[in-house]
Parts: structure tokens; C-alpha cells; sequence
């Protein structure tokens, strides 16, 4: 018995339930080792890459002359160009949107190829100053990998969900160094929902994640940020204002993605060869642009620029940025969004001295992140979290929320936008909004409902065999003929027992269940590691009312209903 409870199927057996908090946790602990190891490997490549291409050091573009500061993105292309010409075109999707997709399309199934181009493209995206970010394809290689661990195991599907949950935590936690806002990030933009059972094996992934990464690496991203707050109440006025203009800025950046989207549907090679362009043009005037921008956002934190270059630097990032992630660079927004918030907030602080207000232009960056990626990602909490975490000071959270709170009004309420990644599944024709039905059903595996009560028999069986099967009192006979299966009740058998064989006396005597009067119910096969949303969709797909659930080796385990996921649902619903 206590080797039975260590097994692989019984613990496989107990994910299909909802609540196997134990097991979950064991697998965020999985989960947080396979990412953070993943992430490991990919910023030790990144930081040696960075330091062998600029003397600078990591993320000092501006080091570079003017010329290199062109045709640094313009090679980068080329070799993405090559990179993308030599795979096949389905392992070409990468990123937080092919991740969602997945997700919701493929019950979490994440193929390796992808995230191994991942890591490679975002490798040349970042190293040769693309203006993109690295938070992205850390996501992506997170829940890809803790998605590759369920499907090394054969997990249920309603547990690779939530290992994607695991991976993109722990993947955020190890690009920032924020486990408080992985968390956050993974339930508020990728699975959709909280829920109590995955809140903690999702912190225990992010905070595994975090330890591995800082015991490899070493810390990610430290902003060394003043400690700031508001002086006066009446600076308030002015930060929402900033929500405001933030909110205004997201809303652009997506009317110049859907829109460069929608115009430059051209081949690989164009696109990429014009993103290079642009950013190597942009670049030759404002290096910052290139890269995550981290070290200027810590600039704005403890320098004053004038106004006129802070305008020039924010249209800047905010003109180049939605047009080349339009255009296909496979990596990440969430930097950029960082990016232009904080140089939004600087300016609007600049110009509020400018007019003899005590507005700190430190202080406004900080608040102008958040706002930022708060109204960009439709993630306020993890924009939240996110920005404490970076700047450890706790004295932004009262400003930081009102500002937050004023650009997600202006984004979603004001002009109705999604986030950007909900955005750009539209702009593919895709919208995976899903309904609270779907969410609940897709928590639970069919394992954790299926009944056990049945018996198996052939369609002819003798006298006496019949007999055998009514004594056992199963609730259904699975009947089986050669690759097909229907359900019998063996009440209906019981009847014509008694009705018609009661005077017959020859055990061996031949019964067709195929011809006896009865109400019989076709079945089909599903895989015990389907999620109730799969079985109720091929129910109503071949109009069914029971499915037969196999093994992988398509052995009978055992049988569920539609009443069954009804009766499921709205007892979850109730409570």
C-alpha cells in the first residue's frame, strides 16, 4: 500500500482532482527547477554576449559609434532572417501570444522546438539592441519547460495548465528578480483567474525560480532608486495625470501595432531587414533606444535631463517599439513598456518644475513604469507589485496606485482595449476570452469524476456469463465489438433474463446483447488526462451523454456523463 501511494500513477491519479494541493506544490518545485535552470543558461549567454560585443558592458549601447550603431540591428536581422529560413514554419511562433494560444488551443501543450528558437532568436534580438525586452521570451521558456515536464510525465491536462502558470511565474520572478509579481503576472495575464489551489504551487515555481537564477547568476535587474514619495497632497492632481498620460501612450502603442500588423504582411526577410533599419536609424540619434533600456531607466532616477531630450527619447522608444514587435522581432514588450513609462514620468516631472511645481522627476519615473505596464498589459496588480519590487520603496504604493488605476481606466473603459497581447491574438484572428464555464471545466481532469462501476463484456456471451455480470451489480455493462463500445443497463438485460430465459436451463446458451430489447448509449473513447471542457466538447460535438475514459495504452478505466459536468459545474458555481 505505501509503495502504491509513492507511484507515478498515483500521483498522476490525484492531479486529476482539483484540490491535490500536495502534489501541485511538488510539481512547482519541479517547475521553478526546470525554468530557472533554463533561464540560467539563457542570461549567462546573454551577459557574455553583451560583454563580448560591447566594452561598455551589459546594455551600454550608447558606447557605440554611430556607424555600429546602424548596422548592429541590421545584422541582427540578417542572422534572425537566416535563423527563421532554416525551421519549419510552425516552430516560428514564439512569445507571450503563441504561449496563450497553446494554452487555451492546445490545454497547455508546449513544443520544445519553440522554445528552443525562442531562446536563440531573442539571444540575436537583444545582443544586437533591438528594441525589445527579455521578460517575453523568459515567459515563454518558463512555461514552455515546466509544459515539457507534464508531458515527460503524461500529467493531466487540467495540471499542464497550470504548470504553464508555474513556468511563466517562475519565469518573470528570474528576468526580474520579482517572485511577488511572477505570481501575480501569471494568474492576471496568463491563466485569467485566481484561485486558492494555484496561488501556491505558482509561488513556491516563482520563488524556486528566483533562488536558482540568483545562486547561478546572480541577481537580475537591481535599480538603485532614491528612496521617494510625494511631498504634498496636492501632487496628486499630477499623478493622475500622469495615469492619464500613460493610459494615452498604451492606447497609441496599440493603434501603431494593429495597425503596422495589419500593413506589413510582407516575407520574413523584408520585415525583419526593415525592423533592423528602423531601429539602426532611430539608434544613430538616441542610442538608449537600443535594448531593454534598463541602464537609462536608472538614469532617469538619478539625473535631471532636460525636457526637450526627455520628449525626443520617449517618441523615440514609443514610435520604433509596437512597429518592430509588428513587424516579427521574437522578443519581449515588457521592458519597453517599462521604458517609456519611466521617461513619460520624467518628463511630466521636468515639465511640472519647469511651471515651479516640487514634482521629483525620479519619482514620477518610477510611477510612470507602473502606469506603463499596467495599462499596456491590462495587468494592474503585477504592474504594481512589479514596480515596488524594482524600486524596494514602499512609499510609492499610495501615488503608484493612483496612477495605475488612472491608466487602466483610460485603456480599458476609455477606449476599450484588452492588453496587447489579447490585442494581437485579435489582430490573427484569434480571441481567447474565455467564458466562466470553460474556466472551471478546464481546472479539473475527467479522472477526478469518472465513474468505476462498470463491467466489460463481449457482445455474445453465454447463459451463465450473463448471470455473472447481474450478480457483480455494476451501474453500466461496457459491451464491446471489435473496436466500437455502447453502454447497456443492466436492468434491461435483468428483464429479458426473466422474461425470456427464465425456463432455459443451458449455461452456454448464446445471448447477442446486440439484439436484446434495450436503451443503449454509444460511447467514445477519451484519455484519462482530458480536462472536463475537452469532454464536454466532444459530447456535444457527436451529441453524447457518456465517454468511455482510457489509458494510454486505451485500457477502460472508466466512464463519465454530461450530467456528471453539469452537476460539476454548478456545485462550483454555488460555492
Amino acid at each position: 500500500m505505501p509503495h502504491r501511494l509513492l507511484s507515478l500513477e498515483h500521483f498522476r491519479t490525484r492531479l486529476a482532482h482539483v484540490d491535490a494541493l500536495p502534489q501541485l506544490v511538488v510539481l512547482g518545485v519541479l517547475s521553478g527547477l526546470v525554468a530557472g535552470g533554463l533561464m540560467s543558461l539563457f542570461r549567462g549567454a546573454y551577459n557574455l554576449l553583451q560583454h563580448w560585443l560591447l566594452s561598455g558592458g551589459t546594455e551600454n549601447f550608447e558606447s557605440l559609434p554611430e556607424i555600429s550603431r546602424l548596422l548592429f540591428p541590421v545584422v541582427g536581422s540578417l542572422l534572425l532572417i537566416l535563423l527563421y529560413l532554416s525551421i519549419p514554419a510552425h516552430a516560428r511562433s514564439v512569445g507571450i501570444v503563441h504561449l496563450l494560444e497553446r494554452l487555451n488551443n492546445h490545454q497547455g501543450r508546449m513544443p520544445g522546438s519553440n522554445m528552443l528558437v525562442q531562446l536563440l532568436a531573442a539571444l540575436i534580438a537583444l545582443a544586437s539592441g533591438h528594441s525589445v525586452g527579455r521578460e517575453g521570451p523568459a515567459v515563454h521558456m518558463g512555461a514552455a519547460s515546466s509544459s515539457w515536464l507534464g508531458q515527460r510525465l503524461n500529467l493531466p491536462n487540467n495540471t499542464l495548465r497550470l504548470l504553464v502558470g508555474c513556468g511563466a511565474a517562475a519565469g518573470i520572478s528570474a528576468a526580474f528578480n520579482t517572485p511577488l509579481a511572477g505570481v501575480i503576472f501569471a494568474m492576471e495575464v496568463i491563466l485569467l483567474e485566481y484561485t486558492l489551489v494555484g496561488f501556491l504551487p505558482i509561488m513556491v515555481a516563482a520563488v524556486v525560480g528566483d533562488v536558482v537564477v540568483r545562486l547561478t547568476v546572480g541577481e537580475a535587474i537591481v535599480f538603485n532608486a532614491p528612496a521617494l514619495q510625494i511631498h504634498e497632497l496636492s501632487e496628486l492632481p499630477l499623478v493622475m495625470l500622469l495615469g492619464l498620460m500613460t493610459g494615452l501612450l498604451a492606447v497609441g502603442f496599440h493603434f501603431l501595432y494593429r495597425h503596422t500588423f495589419r500593413i506589413c504582411q510582407w516575407s520574413i526577410p523584408t520585415r525583419f531587414l526593415l525592423a533592423g533599419t528602423l531601429t539602426g536609424l532611430v539608434a544613430m540619434h538616441w542610442p538608449e533606444v537600443m535594448g531593454s533600456g534598463y541602464d537609462t531607466i536608472e538614469a532617469l532616477f538619478h539625473t535631471q535631463p532636460a525636457a526637450i531630450w526627455l520628449l525626443g527619447l520617449l517618441l523615440a522608444k514609443w514610435l520604433l517599439t509596437p512597429v518592430i514587435i509588428a513587424l516579427g522581432i521574437p522578443a519581449g514588450l515588457i521592458a519597453p513598456s517599462l521604458f517609456i513609462g519611466a521617461s513619460a514620468g520624467a518628463l511630466l516631472g521636468a515639465t511640472g518644475n519647469g511651471l515651479g511645481l516640487t514634482a521629483d522627476t525620479a519619482l514620477y519615473a518610477m510611477l510612470g513604469m507602473g502606469a506603463m505596464m499596467a495599462a499596456l498589459l491590462n495587468a494592474p496588480l503585477a504592474a504594481l507589485l512589479a514596480m515596488l519590487e524594482l524600486t524596494h520603496n514602499t512609499a510609492i504604493i499610495l501615488p503608484g496606485m493612483l496612477a495605475i488605476v488612472t491608466a487602466n481606466l483610460t485603456t480599458r473603459y476609455g477606449f476599450g482595449l484588452p492588453s496587447i497581447f489579447h490585442a494581437s491574438l485579435q489582430a490573427q484572428g484569434m480571441d481567447l476570452r474565455q467564458a466562466p464555464l470553460t474556466q472551471v471545466l478546464s481546472r479539473a481532469a475527467v479522472g477526478s469524476l469518472m465513474q468505476r462501476n462498470f463491467a466489460e463484456t463481449e457482445s455474445i456471451i453465454s447463459l451463465s456469463s450473463a448471470r455473472d455480470l447481474l450478480t457483480a451489480a455494476p451501474q453500466w455493462l461496457l459491451v464491446q465489438k471489435g473496436d466500437n463500445s455502447f453502454l447497456l443497463p443492466p436492468a434491461d438485460l435483468k428483464v429479458w433474463l426473466e422474461n425470456e430465459a427464465a425456463d432455459k436451463t443451458d449455461p452456454e446458451l448464446s445471448i447477442n446483447l446486440l439484439e436484446i430489447p434495450a436503451q443503449r448509449r454509444d460511447v467514445m473513447p477519451l484519455l484519462y488526462r482530458s480536462t472536463l471542457k475537452e469532454a464536454l466538447d466532444l459530447m456535444l460535438q457527436h451529441q453524447l451523454d457518456y465517454l468511455l475514459v482510457v489509458s494510454n495504452q486505451e485500457s477502460p478505466l472508466g466512464l463519465i456523463s454530461k450530467e456528471q459536468i453539469e452537476s460539476y459545474y454548478n456545485h462550483k458555481q454555488s460555492l
